[in-house]
């Protein structure tokens, strides 16, 4: 065993909306331009909020998520991505104590599972004094959650300010900043939610977010704060031997599917695998793989150029009937259709491989966490075996012959526990819109990378016929 001290800290909300992306996006550049070597997290399964750490921190996000990865390799994936750099910042989800069911994978259940104190921040636009109330309520109602201070934002003047601050103090309250309102840190935002940053220049935006919080927010305090979490007590790490005969997995990265949890990419790395990015709406052809995965994202958005792109939807067409094995999450599973109908109706051709037309609606179809109950045998599971994830979707598809379909799973929402059949299954081709992290379901990645490398040696396998 041996000991990591990591400086961390957690910022929260009072609720969704209240600011912390802006904050942690600001603080994250502040942090860099100090010179300071800084890590950034998102509690739960979001892919948009990290794209703006990234543009800030200069580093990759990862999410940290109890219902995708078990706790125990949550922590260690924590350590491992956050050890030699001098500060971690986690920003939470949704309010401090929300998650899924009996709060789990909430900001409050990260904070504690990493031991790290918390900063929450409350949006004080249209109160005084009842801001302190609310930060008693939040540190009362756990006291196991260390919170350390608070942040108050959208500040509307200094006489607002002082009537808060004072109030906090009266609690012994901590205020670690207060963020006067400035509408031009708004973020883009459409169906759901904040638009990647793989869309639209955002640089401006977090140059502005840094140069705020830089003057509005107490760094250095910050800073110290950060230092008081427990250390960390874990087990000498054995070293991974690295598989030789290496197997390449073209993955799909660019505008339309940009959704990808890092740390679920390495673990196909450690089993063997070569990540090939390629781009269905700018490369005509595909790169030399043995396997394909097609992650989320809005394809909804690029649906002319996609269709344009014959090209590519010829050659993952063609790979399909070669058995080459095909992996797809949501975006992934709309853009294999056969064809997406987009918010007003028109109709854009798709690569064909799904017998089933995407159609996207006014209304959020489903979120939430989900397992996925394997319905027939397919290149990441045997029948009857359950996968973790989540979904997130705006559109609904609809099979061309319901009757008939080969639906890969049963899902079962863990909310409500509503069943339902999703997805397609046939041959080397899984697909669906689950969005799912391998950390949390490593069998399902040995299995993908199994098919694989049989395709590599021309052995002609399938999870069925």
């Amino acid at each position: 065993m041996h000991s990591i001290n990591i400086p961390r800290i957690v910022i929260a909300g009072t609720s969704s909306g209240v600011g912390k992306t802006t904050i942690v996006t600001g603080l994250l550049g502040a942090l860099k331009q100090r010179g300071l070597s800084v890590q950034s997290y998102k509690v739960g399964p979001d892919y948009i909020d990290p794209g703006y750490h990234y543009l800030a921190s200069g580093k990759q996000a990862h999410n940290l998520d109890t219902w995708l990865v078990p706790e125990k390799k949550l922590t260690t994936i924590f350590v491992k991505t956050a050890n030699n750099n001098d500060i971690a910042v986690i920003e939470g989800v949704m309010g401090l104590y929300d998650g899924g069911r009996k709060g789990i994978s909430s900001t409050a259940a990260i904070a504690k599972l990493l031991k790290s104190p918390v900063v929450l921040v409350i949006d004080a636009k249209s109160m005084g004094e009842s801001a302190a109330a609310i930060a008693l309520g939040y540190k009362l109602y756990d006291a196991t959650v260390n919170i350390a201070g608070v942040i108050l934002n959208r500040i509307g003047s200094d006489t607002h300010r002082d009537m808060i601050c004072q109030a906090m103090a009266k609690l012994g309250i901590e205020v670690l900043g207060c963020i006067y309102r400035n509408e031009n840190l708004s973020m883009p935002e459409r169906h759901l939610g904040l638009t990647p940053v793989t869309e639209n220049n955002a640089d401006h935006s977090v140059a502005a977010m840094t140069a705020q919080m830089s003057e509005q927010l107490n760094i250095n305090r910050i800073i110290e704060i950060a230092k008081i979490g427990q250390p960390f007590e874990l087990p000498d790490i054995t070293h991974i031997p690295q598989t030789e005969n290496k197997i390449r997995i073209g993955v799909a990265q660019d505008k339309a599917f940009s959704f990808y949890y890092p740390e679920s990419l390495e673990i196909l790395a450690t089993l063997g695998a070569e990540i090939v990015p390629f781009s269905p709406l700018e490369d005509a052809e595909l790169p030399d793989v043995h396997g394909l995965i097609l992650g989320g994202g809005f394809p909804e958005m690029f649906v002319s150029q996609l269709t344009e792109n014959s090209a590519m939807r010829t050659a993952i067409l063609n790979a399909f009937q070669q058995n080459m094995p095909i992996y797809a999450e949501c975006g992934g599973l709309m853009y294999l259709t056969r064809q997406i109908k987009d918010f007003h109706g028109k109709v854009y051709e798709m690569v064909g491989v799904i017998p089933a037309v995407c159609t996207m609606e006014e209304r959020l179809q489903t979120v939430g966490y989900v397992e996925a109950t394997s319905l027939r045998p397919n290149i990441l599971s045997d029948a009857h075996d359950v996968l973790r994830g989540h979904e997130f979707h705006f559109s609904r598809m609809i099979p061309d012959s319901p009757e008939d379909f080969p639906w890969a799973f049963k899902i079962t929402k863990m909310r409500t526990n509503a069943v339902y059949h999703a997805g397609f299954s046939k041959r080397n081709l899984v697909a669906s819109y689950l969005h799912m992290h391998f950390a949390g379901n490593e069998t399902a990645a040995s299995s993908f990378i199994r098919y694989c490398h049989a395709y590599k040696m021309e052995e002609q396998i399938c999870p069925e016929k």
